[in-house]
């Protein structure tokens, strides 16, 4: 890694807030990445829930300690709608861990649904954007991330 990591979730200004992005369509998950590049952000992606809670730390396997990775992101955004395991279900997992669940989630959906948007805002999400995301929410979140986190 690139040995600059502090032990805690803040981001200082100049440095590049790391984000997570989990959407298991391709398309979703490159425009998410590139407005989010666009926005000085470092951006890790993954194509599920499964292999974000690995990256995370969180997976089956738990061989691999949290310590590192806790530090390494200071968001996640994550489709809600995704095979396998669902963004909310990802949520869930990272609100339940006491090393992630201070770390601010995002979800995003193409399906303006008030209850599943009152689900994830009650489960502990930071937001609920609605797909697709634009330069204007990307905005957003960064503004958010440098007060919350500053």
């Amino acid at each position: 890694m690139d040995g600059g990591c502090s032990d805690d979730v803040t981001v200082e200004i100049g440095d590049e807030p790391h984000v997570l992005a989990v959407d298991d369509n391709l398309i979703d998950r490159k425009l998410v990445e590139k407005l989010l590049k666009n926005s000085s952000c470092k951006v890790t992606t993954a194509e599920n829930g499964l292999r974000a809670l690995e990256y995370l730390g969180l997976g089956s396997d738990k061989r691999n300690t949290m310590e590192g990775t806790a530090s390494k992101v200071n968001l996640i955004i994550t489709d809600y709608c995704m095979p396998g395991m669902t963004g909310y279900e990802l949520l869930k997992k990272i609100k339940e861990s006491s090393v992630l669940r201070e770390v601010p989630v995002v979800i995003m959906s193409s399906e303006n649904v008030p209850t599943r948007i009152s689900q994830c805002l009650q489960e502990g999400a930071q937001m609920f954007m609605l797909k697709p995301l634009k330069q204007s929410d990307v905005k957003q979140l960064k503004c958010y991330l440098m007060k919350c986190r500053g």
